[in-house]
């Protein structure tokens, strides 16, 4: 039997976010509850296992999974010791293997580790020894370390954005580790960083500018030499010294094809680079849309609170803009608030009290929004994700109603780049006149297809698009669009492991 080993580490931070992840933020598993979990939902591991299964002579081997339940802020310096450590003994515990397949996301970072995706690769490397092919997947908000790549064969990262290739990258990165182990593929890695930082709608692979970029990555993977390739992006909102974009290309031993697909891909890029921002709408000239508005959904997104990305979650900046202007149509938002939700439990189903809505977490950005409300429905906040089938928990949650202001509120930070919050409490955004959307991009039928209008919001927050507000302190620079003068020389590094597999 050919032994893959499996094992998972993923956590996306926004350094802006001024409350530290901690080790109970984190789904642990360990052994066969990996398998037993990926089994049931459509990420990556689930993609690698379909690959990995058909093969009748290969057996998977799960060590262990730290899969955090959201975003948050960086991981506190005890709490990222645990999960090192824990993640590190399982690989010492486990048998021999001929393989390694490691899922992780790329925008970790902790009080005392900016890169820790590559400090467990090399520690990794260490226990397993220099023969063994690793292969990683990535999300293509991550951020690429050399680190990474000289204690890896390969990589893949995900294509696609909004994302919706978590299976497809699986996969993709267990059938690189079987090429490896069957067919003798020797992996090179190309690598060009590229000082820019990007958001936007042309950021939608499907439609916009960086789709480009993504269709040339694929016409590589499909090419005689190619293995895999893409971009990274990065997390603007991850403040680490190797915060940037970049592309990459792997080759089968072919160091010249791989520099010329990443060099195409980082020109391409910088060549479209200015056009990926998303234009904002102030806070200040909000009203002016909304108020009487008429005929269908406004969309209203806040993707400076979206919690997918980092944030705390509990701006109330957009209801309280609106509510000051005098906005009477029925508004439907989502909030983080453990102090609220305590209190409409204490008080039950039907109560009504005034209390302070918002701020309890970001509080140099959010002040409490003081408003009389009643307890419409009280909930244990588990849910199912309509995107992909995943336990999502967002703590004990509140439906709040404040006149025409429906609020959705939980005691922890969810996802919300899809409607499960707002589902899993018995709201339907369709029956609102305007909802706040805390994500920068939703798949499209979630929002876009159906609201009369989208407006991108210029509110505070940690993950604010507008990036010159956050204040940057740790990343390269020049760096666009942090400065006003960026300039891009084209540089290729290349990373090669040995070629002497088991």
């Amino acid at each position: 039997m050919t032994r893959i080993l499996i094992a998972e580490c993923k956590l996306e931070v926004s350094t802006f976010n001024p409350k530290p992840t901690s080790y109970e933020d984190f789904t642990i598993r360990r052994g066969g509850e990996v398998l037993e979990y990926h089994r049931t939902v459509r990420y990556e591991i689930a993609g690698a296992l379909s690959v990995l299964e058909a093969v009748a002579d290969i057996e998977s081997v799960p060590t262990y999974s730290a899969l955090l339940r959201t975003c948050g802020g960086v991981l506190a310096t005890p709490d990222w010791l645990r999960i090192a450590d824990e993640f590190l003994a399982a690989l010492r515990a486990a048998p021999q293997v001929d393989g390694v397949y490691f899922c992780m996301h790329g925008a970790m970072a902790s009080e005392a580790e900016g890169d820790p995706e590559g400090y467990l690769l090399a520690e990794a490397r260490k226990i397993l020894g220099e023969e063994i092919p690793i292969v990683v997947s990535l999300d293509l908000h991550g951020i690429l370390t050399d680190r990474m790549l000289e204690h890896s064969d390969a990589l893949v990262a995900f294509h696609t954005y909004p994302h919706v290739d978590f299976h497809e990258t699986g996969q993709r990165a267990a059938r690189l580790l079987l090429r490896i182990l069957r067919e003798g593929v020797r992996p090179v890695t190309a690598k060009v960083a590229i000082p820019a930082l990007v958001r936007g709608d042309e950021l939608i692979t499907e439609t916009g500018l960086f789709g480009r970029n993504i269709r040339l990555a694929q016409q590589f993977e499909q090419s005689p030499r190619g293995l895999s390739a893409g971009m990274f992006i990065g997390n603007p909102f991850t403040d680490v010294p190797a915060l940037q974009s970049c592309s990459f290309a792997v080759s089968d031993n072919d160091p010249e094809a791989a520099k010329e697909a990443a060099l195409a891909s980082a020109k391409l890029f910088w060549s479209n680079h200015e056009r990926m921002q998303v234009p904002l709408v102030s806070l200040a000239d909000l009203p002016g849309l909304v108020l009487g508005h008429q005929g269908g959904t406004l969309g209203l997104v806040d993707a400076a609170d979206a919690t997918s990305s980092g944030a705390s979650g509990d701006s109330n900046a957009i209801v309280r803009c609106l509510l000051d202007a005098g906005y009477r149509g029925r508004l439907l938002a989502p909030l983080v608030d453990a102090p609220a939700v305590k209190c409409a439990f204490a008080a039950g189903v039907g109560a009504q009290f005034e209390i302070p809505l918002g701020g309890t977490i970001d509080a140099a950005r959010f002040q409490p929004l003081v408003l009389p409300v009643k307890v419409r429905l009280l909930a244990d906040g588990h849910m199912i994700s309509e995107s992909f089938g995943g336990h999502w928990y967002a703590g004990p949650t509140a439906v709040l109603e404040a006149d025409n202001i429906t609020f959705v509120v939980g005691t922890r930070p969810v996802h919300l780049y899809d409607r499960t919050f707002f589902y899993s409490h018995g709201q339907d955004p369709k029956n609102f006149d305007a909802v706040v959307i805390k994500s920068p991009h939703c798949q499209h039928r979630m929002y876009e297809a159906w609201c009369s209008r989208m407006i991108n919001i210029d509110a505070p927050g940690s993950t604010s698009a507008n990036l010159r507000s956050l204040g940057h302190t740790r990343c390269p620079r020049p760096i666009f669009p942090l400065d006003p003068v960026v300039p891009f020389k084209p540089e290729v590094t290349f990373f090669r492991r040995s070629h002497h597999y088991r």
